[in-house]
Parts: structure tokens; sequence; C-alpha cells
């Protein structure tokens, strides 16, 4: 069987292309992503966004030209006839328009829900050629069906075709004495994620400096992030940019720094760190996580999205956040963000001093989430699942 695919962006790579030994897996273009080049070279030269390209990678149309036996997308939709399904992190349709509607304490839809393009998208989603959707977590799961509810004459049949697959993830070693790495000493930390500031980068080294001084604890501190500005959480600027650069230099001689490593080097840096970090204000899944654990590491985030479902205080250190009903952290005002920022700086000084009162609690945490990851994220049993998705939906197309 022949599964065409639309990008070869991480999402993809980490859930789709490959992942079933016995089918064959091939890029596709359509007329989304044509227009999209087109208008995107337009807008570069005229140096300025004349035309919006922000939906174009999350629809898929291609005049049933491709000629495979499904389509498999990262949260995009088709409006062909061929048959397809989509893994996804939020919600169907993912559109410009919908990307906040969770935000906040009360979720809305009150001003969008009307909307032509997300009817005609709920009408793709809802024919027969879309076979599943796949959430990678009960969170957006969750997300999809509170969506849904604004839209009755599609919520039944798209239900029907709704189900979560956690991602797989590769298990690097079977228990913590594999990684060879002491107690005595430092203990080190890693942070992995280019949007340094919306996953706690600054509360980290902030917070890890205040220990340093204050308790003389050993610490060394690895951070891989491009430092990139996404500016929808933390509402973070240039000015901070240059802030979190000179924090970092000021303190190089425990804080080492890449801005860009291929993936081997990041696990390689894994797998010779104690305690992974992802103490974020918003994620829609986490992946870093999973990696951390893969290579032996507890991690230490907080309880948003779909957190709870990979991590616990059992396998790593969760710090409780407020968040709304569909497990997305309030941070819509100055004021929420600041007591988000304060949680987090909270929960990291908790974590580190257990650390070091007994440094064996790394060592038990460890052992439960390899043992956890390999629980719930085996490679085998998505290919598998993922196969038999496959054949159904392509049995189905030819009754």
């Amino acid at each position: 069987m022949l599964i065409g695919y639309k990008s070869e962006s991480y999402p993809e790579k980490r859930n789709i292309i490959g992942i079933v030994n016995d089918a064959e897996y091939q890029k596709v273009r359509d007329f989304f992503i044509l227009a999209e080049a087109r208008m995107s070279k337009l807008n570069r030269i005229v140096k300025k966004e004349l035309f919006s390209t922000k939906d174009f990678s999350n629809q898929f149309y291609d005049c049933n030209l491709n000629k495979v036996s499904l389509f498999h997308f990262f949260n995009a939709i088709s409006y062909g006839r061929t048959p397809w399904i989509t893994t996804f992190e939020t919600i169907l349709p993912r559109f410009d328009c919908l990307l906040a509607w969770h935000h906040g304490s009360e979720p809305d839809l009150s001003n969008i829900k009307n909307e032509d393009k997300i009817r005609k998208a709920l009408r793709a989603i809802a024919s027969s050629s879309c076979k599943r959707i796949i959430a990678i977590s009960d969170c957006n799961a969750n997300m999809q069906r509170y969506f849904l509810r604004n839209f009755p004459e599609y919520k039944e049949n798209i239900e029907s075709k709704l189900i979560v697959m956690h991602p797989p993830q590769e298990v690097y070693i079977s228990k913590y004495s594999d990684k060879h790495l002491s107690l005595e000493g430092k203990i080190k930390f890693i942070f992995v994620g280019a949007s340094f500031f919306r996953k706690g980068g600054v509360e980290i080294i902030e917070t890890l400096k205040s220990l340093i001084e204050q308790y003389k604890y050993d610490i060394e501190f690895t951070i891989v992030s491009s430092l990139k500005i996404d500016n929808y959480a933390t509402k973070e600027g240039v000015d901070d940019v240059k802030k979190a650069k000179e924090l970092i230099h000021q303190n190089s001689d425990w804080i080492n720094f890449f801005s860009q490593l291929p993936n081997h080097e990041v696990i390689e840096l894994m797998n010779k760190s104690h305690v992974g970090l992802l103490p974020t204000y918003a994620d829609t899944y986490g992946f870093s996580v999973l990696e951390f654990q893969a290579t032996g590491c507890p991690v230490i985030t907080t309880n948003v999205r779909a957190l709870p479902e990979i991590n616990n205080n059992h396998t790593g250190w969760m710090i409780e956040l407020p968040k709304n009903s569909l497990g997305e952290a309030i941070y819509t005002t100055k004021g929420d963000r600041l007591i988000i920022s304060n949680l987090i700086r909270k929960g990291l000084e908790q974590a580190i001093h257990e650390i070091f009162s007994d440094r064996t609690v790394i060592v038990h945490k460890s052992n439960k989430s390899i043992f956890k990851l390999k629980e719930n994220h085996s490679i085998n049993s998505y290919a598998s699942s993922l196969k038999n998705i496959y054949l159904e939906a392509i049995q189905d197309e030819k009754m």
C-alpha cells in the first residue's frame, strides 16, 4: 500500500513517515502547497504580507491526481475523494481563526462558529473519504468533542471516527544504571525547545541561579534552544531575547548553550544528563518529555494539556498551574502570566530541593518513567495499530 504524506516536518517524522514497515510512503503535492509557495514568494518580494498563507499548510486538495492508496496527514484535512486519515494535536480543522478559542478561563466559539470555511472543513471531515481522525492525547480528543458540541449536525459522524493514539517513542536505555552517570558531584539539568520563553526557560535560569547562590547546589544546566519568539503565551519580544542571551552569558560557568543541534546529538546530551526540564506555560503535547524519559531523565513539567498523561509525580515532578476545563493554562492577562511565572519558580525550587536532599530520587523516578514509556509508547504497538487503520480504510474504500 502506498501512503501519501504532505510534509516532512517533525510531527510527520514522529507519527507517520516510515512507521508501518510494509507500507510505502510518498510525499505528495497539491493546490494549497503551490498556492502557499507562490503567495509567500510575492509577500517576500513586496516585503509585507499581502496574502495570508497560514491556513494553507493544513488543507489539501489535489484534484485526485496523486495515485496513492491513502493519505495520512498531520493537522491537515482533504477535500478530495481519495481516502484519508489525519493525526492531530489540538482540534480539526486547524485554522488560524481557531488557534485561540480554547484560551482563557471560558473557551468561546461564539464569534467564529458560523464561518463558512469552518463548516466546509467539517463537511470534509464528515465525508466518506475521511476514515479516521487520530488525536495524540486524551486532552485533545476531549477538546475535539467540546468543539463539536457547537456543530451538532456533524458531531455524531465525526466523533465516530475519533480515536486516541499517543506518539511512539524509541527507548534508548532499559534502566537508569545504563546511563553510567554518577549521582556524586554536579546534578545535570537539560532543557530542549525552540520556544525558550513559553516553555519556562527564563524561570529555569533565574531559579537555578538563586539556588546556586543561596544553597551552593552543584548544578550544570544545558540549553538547546534557538530562543525563538512565538509570542502567544508569554508575550516576549526582541528585548527579552537580548536579556536572555546576556543572562546565559553571565552564567556560562554553569550553563552550556546550543542554539541548534542534530537530534542524535541532543539525545547524547540527554543521556549525559540527570533531569529534564519542561516547566511550560503552554504546549500541545510535550514531545521532549518522551525523549527525556527514553534516556532515563525524569522530567519537571507543568500540568497543562497532555502533560499529565505522560508525566506525574511518580515518574517525575509536576507543577500545578491554574487551568480551564480543557487543560489550557490561563495566561490571558499580565497578572495571569505573573501567577504562572511565580508558580513555575516555586515548583522548580521544591523539586530541586527534593533532588538535593536525596539524589537517589532521580534513579527511582527514572526507572518508573522508562517503564511507563515502554508500556504506553511502544513503537511496535503503535505501528501495528496504524497498519490496521490503513488496511481498514483501504478495504472500506473497496467495498
